[in-house]
């Protein structure tokens, strides 16, 4: 009797030293299969910081490149390598030494970049960095901006300082924006100008000469009673005033427990009862001319800042502004304390 195959398709015979399971022999990954699986973990480590694990490879897989021919691992796409690059970590700064350079605060102030103090905020926010370090503290110590970002763009090297000369109006705040919508000085100045930081303040009613600066560090040195950099100002006021009662000045006073330093004071001419009084002082506190009028019951209804340094008001008009010369600029910083 014939014997006749079992019906239905038939098997192929299982390979020699393996089980069925290995009927079929088991394929590699595919090279855009290998692409997914790199960008896969370049996402998994940027968004926990731990690199993902590598699963082993099972018997029978092909490694990339294990053939001799470069597999696209190797060449993953820009999105990929991109995120695989912010996930190690950047290499830090090298501190410099104190004495041999200045703060970094110091150094994007005096490069036009903002005042110090708004520089400290942008630090806190973490704003600026060296190379792909963010900077954590305004007391970090550098010879020179190379590699220094400010949102991310490169701080270009400081141009030499500049000093400005404006005549501010009355009614204008020296400040670069008001919560209340009041109208400032930055509303006032022309367009074209280099980005400017005020030296010192004057009041909202007080009007006169105001040095603007592209350098911060210029501004803090000019502003420092230690500098003793004078200031000249007139005022008209209303009251019973003498010349006698203005030389008392010249040793200081203290109002409300703040002490004023010298003043020189002079009486230029008197109608009645009101005057026009010239104040030459050295430190420039807060609201301290008015106050130190008022304290010998003056009433101030005007008050004009003629001069601060060897730079005067003159006849700028005003709402205008000038450019001081360079060489009258150098000239000045050379007599600074």
């Amino acid at each position: 009797m014939k014997s006749h195959p079992p019906k239905g398709r038939p098997r192929k015979a299982a390979a020699e030293g393996e089980g069925a399971s290995a009927d079929k022999p088991l394929r590699a990954k595919s090279p855009s299969a290998s692409a997914r699986d790199a960008r896969r973990a370049a996402d998994h480590a940027l968004r926990t910081g731990k690199p993902r694990a590598t699963p082993r490879p099972k018997d029978g897989v092909a490694k990339a490149g294990a053939t001799g021919t470069p597999a696209r691992d190797a060449h993953p796409r820009r999105g990929a390598a991109r995120l695989e690059r912010a996930a190690v970590p950047a290499r830090p700064a090298t501190p410099v030494a104190p004495g041999e350079g200045d703060r970094i605060a110091k150094l994007l102030a005096r490069a036009g970049i903002a005042s110090r103090r708004e520089i400290e905020r942008m630090i806190a926010e973490g704003r600026i960095a060296i190379g792909e370090d963010v900077v954590e503290t305004p007391a970090t110590i550098l010879k020179s901006l190379a590699g220094v970002t400010v949102d991310g763009k490169p701080v270009a090297a400081p141009e030499p300082t500049r000093l400005f000369r404006f005549h501010k109006p009355n009614g204008v705040l020296t400040t670069e924006r008001d919560p209340r919508g009041r109208a400032t000085i930055y509303d006032r100045l022309p367009r074209g100008l280099p980005r400017l930081v005020p030296v010192g303040r004057l009041d909202l009613n007080t009007e006169g000469l105001l040095l603007l600066t592209t350098d911060g560090g210029l501004k803090r040195q000019l502003e420092l009673p230690a500098t003793g950099v004078e200031r000249s100002y007139r005022a008209r006021v209303f009251g019973e005033v003498s010349q006698a009662m203005l030389e008392d000045l010249i040793e200081g006073v203290e109002i409300e427990g703040v002490r004023y330093g010298s003043i020189d004071a002079n009486l230029e001419r008197r109608t009645g009862r009101n005057a026009w009084v010239e104040m030459k002082l050295k430190e420039g506190k807060n609201r301290e001319v008015r106050r130190v009028l008022e304290y010998l019951g003056l009433q101030v209804s005007r008050l004009i800042r003629t001069s601060y340094g060897p730079f005067r008001l003159g006849d700028l008009p005003v709402g205008a502004v000038d450019e001081v010369l360079q060489h009258e600029l150098v000239a000045f910083r050379k007599t600074l304390k």
